[in-house]
């Protein structure tokens, strides 16, 4: 990607290339047709198990595959991406090199190239940004050079002459270094990282910024795939390149190589506008996670792309109120102490403390698979915060007490986490005790208590979304999941337990029954066309009254859901922050009733089963829908009518012939 423009100033270029609108767009159009890569490679980790060529996943295979053997789905991924592989020479490169996927993705490219060129700061009209990257520090220059060396061998060994035995290795350097600078990283639709791709400038001449007007998805589709999932490549381009502001003829401001052979097929990018862009003004994506603070975004992307963000967002001041939340915590005194010392002193500490344990403890989850003790640790910094004894030299010990702010990051990613322990929770404990009621009804409470983590991060991340349009695509993966475990939720058959104690819950229906009389959300999303309305209607009355909506029916299940979590139980509202801004030093229990408290200490869970009426299923699965409804309308907006979360969302809703009434 170019690093010159919004998001970072590039020193040592005397022209900031950047791409610009060529007409007006409103938010949720597709502003590049899907591109098709110059240069890409699978991970090492997924090359037994993906297409080399489309990336598309493979049937299951018992076969051992030597590493850099590459696999295809098809005859045609076959004859479009083998003969560059076998030219390429990336089967010669050593077993135990590094970074395999860039030293391919580099020789590839560097395959393709009919001649070597001239100029070695930008290679087809990339920036390679050699210079900047070899002199960032001592690791970073070794570790080019190294991958250069294996790369010249690789091709001497392939050519069998004196090709890359020269004194230097600087076309490979070269070439590494852009795919380093440029190169982005591919997911599926499930968020799973495949590999890494290279496109043109018409992609790459794009530049960052914190707050983007655009974001891009990528099509990943076999050659026989259905159609009705294929992207539509008739689209336009509808961006220009620009050098320092002024709309330019790309190949004449630059040296671009002509005459590469390219992909028939590979994991296709489109760029599509997530805010309205007026015409001559700059497209810009994010590099980096929104959702991270300032100083984690300025440090990711100094340490990849060598540059520091100076956007609107990065440059504010005062900061922005979503970077204040972002890394807000709250310090108390938690004993008397009459020496006064400024409590901003040990901020760094606690922060650092609190990173440390939060990773451990997610790091710990991922690999060991133990969700209860991630449960526990998650909840307990939560809820307890951070203990810090302050040495005083008169009065003894001073203990500090340090609070995540509920939007801190790291309390966003604690409410992703334990989303899904919970979940996980719960299929252990049914897979273990299938027939024990007891044991069946607290696999439906840890769902209810994943449910409730996934509805507050919703409302965490759209309360965000309303200061940083931004967002928009974390708060629509975040309102879909929400949904998505809500309607689970009220789906499960766990609920015949309560009919099976003489409750009568489970009555069916069709989806239409459930149709809002305030909101307009199932009118916008239907089974035939999503959002065909989208850039007709005001957004934010959309927004507004799916808000309204939701809460008011969040009012009726909330302390259901959140009962038992002495964390969840702190918001009245999963969606209503406005006490945020008088005081958040809050203590658990304080908003828990006698009602709740009495539902908690009971031993029997018939005797409790009157909390799990028919009202509630029906009032759970109808959040559920909304919450769906708005993330598919979000969905949508980011990723288009036949993104592959826009397709989940369908599935989910109409996926289902009978649901609860």
């Amino acid at each position: 990607m170019s690093m010159t423009g919004v998001g970072g100033k590039q020193e040592e270029m005397e022209m900031e290339m950047e791409m610009r609108a060529k007409q007006d767009f409103d938010s949720g159009q597709d502003i590049t047709p899907p591109i098709l890569p110059i240069s890409f490679s699978l991970y090492d980790s997924v090359l037994s198990s993906h297409c080399s060529s489309c990336f598309s996943r493979l049937p299951p295979t018992v076969a051992h595959v030597p590493r850099h053997v590459p696999l295809y789905c098809s005859p045609a991924c076959y004859s479009s991406h083998s003969p560059l592989h076998s030219s390429s020479a990336e089967s010669l490169l050593p077993p135990t090199c590094p970074d395999s996927s860039d030293l391919r993705t580099a020789l590839r490219l560097l395959q393709s190239l009919p001649s070597t060129p001239p100029h070695l700061h930008r290679i087809d009209g990339l920036l390679t940004n050699h210079h900047m990257l070899t002199s960032s520090s001592p690791e970073v220059a070794a570790k080019i050079r190294q991958g250069a060396i294996a790369m010249a061998a690789a091709r001497k060994s392939r050519n069998r002459d004196n090709e890359g035995q020269s004194d230097g290795f600087l076309l490979e350097e070269a070439v590494l270094s852009l795919i380093i600078t440029n190169a982005v990283e591919v997911q599926d639709e499930s968020g799973r990282s495949l590999g890494i791709a290279v496109y043109d400038l018409s992609f790459s001449w794009i530049n960052h910024s914190c707050s983007p007007n655009a974001c891009y998805r990528f099509s990943i589709s076999s050659p026989h795939a259905t159609s009705s999932f294929r992207e539509d490549s008739s689209s336009t381009l509808r961006i220009v390149p620009s050098v320092s502001g002024e709309e330019c003829d790309a190949c004449g401001c630059v040296e671009h190589t002509k005459g590469n052979k390219g992909y028939e097929l590979g994991p296709k990018i489109i760029v599509r506008s997530i805010k309205r862009i007026r015409k001559g003004e700059e497209v810009c994506v994010s590099y980096t996670d929104l959702l991270q603070p300032k100083a984690m975004r300025q440090s990711e992307l100094r340490s990849k792309y060598q540059f520091t963000c100076s956007c609107s967002r990065c440059s504010a001041s005062p900061t922005t109120y979503v970077d204040r939340a972002l890394e807000e915590i709250s310090t108390c005194n938690l004993s008397f102490s009459s020496s006064s010392f400024d409590h901003n002193l040990y901020r760094d500490e606690a922060s650092k403390r609190v990173y440390s344990y939060m990773d451990e403890t997610i790091t710990e989850f991922l690999s060991v698979g133990d969700p209860e003790s991630c449960c526990e640790k998650l909840e307990s910094i939560l809820n307890l915060g951070l203990h810090i004894e302050q040495v005083e030299s008169k009065d003894g010990k001073s203990q500090l007490n340090f609070k995540l702010h509920p939007f801190h990051h790291l309390a966003l990613n604690a409410y992703t986490t334990l989303t899904s322990a919970y979940r996980i929770c719960s299929s252990d404990l049914l897979a273990l005790h299938p027939e024990i009621d007891e044991c069946q009804l607290k696999a439906f409470d840890t769902n209810r208590t994943s449910a409730a983590y996934s509805l507050l991060l919703a409302g965490a991340t759209h309360h965000l979304f309303c200061s940083e349009s931004s967002l928009i695509a974390s708060a629509a993966n975040f309102w879909t999941n929400a949904g998505e475990s809500l309607v689970t939720l009220a789906r499960s058959s766990l609920w015949n337990l309560f009919v099976k104690w003489g409750f009568p819950i489970s009555e069916v229906s069709t989806i239409a029954k459930h149709k809002c009389s305030k909101c307009s959300l199932m009118d916008i999303f239907d089974a035939k066309s999503i959002l065909s309305q989208a850039q007709r209607v005001n957004f934010e009355h959309i927004s507004s009254d799916f808000l309204d909506c939701v809460s008011n029916m969040t009012a009726k299940i909330w302390r259901f859901l959140a009962r038992g979590c002495h964390y969840l139980e702190i918001f009245e509202d999963p969606f209503d922050f406005r006490w945020l801004g008088q005081s958040w030093d809050f203590h658990a229990d304080a908003n828990r009733n006698d009602e709740d408290s009495k539902f908690i200490t009971e031993g029997s869970y018939k005797h409790q089963a009157q909390w799990y009426t028919k009202e509630r299923r029906i009032h759970m699965y109808e959040v559920g829908i909304h919450c769906l409804l708005y993330g598919g309308i979000l969905a949508h907006i980011c990723y288009g009518q036949n993104s592959q979360l826009s397709t989940h969302v369908l599935n989910i809703l109409y996926g289902v012939d009978s649901i609860v009434h």
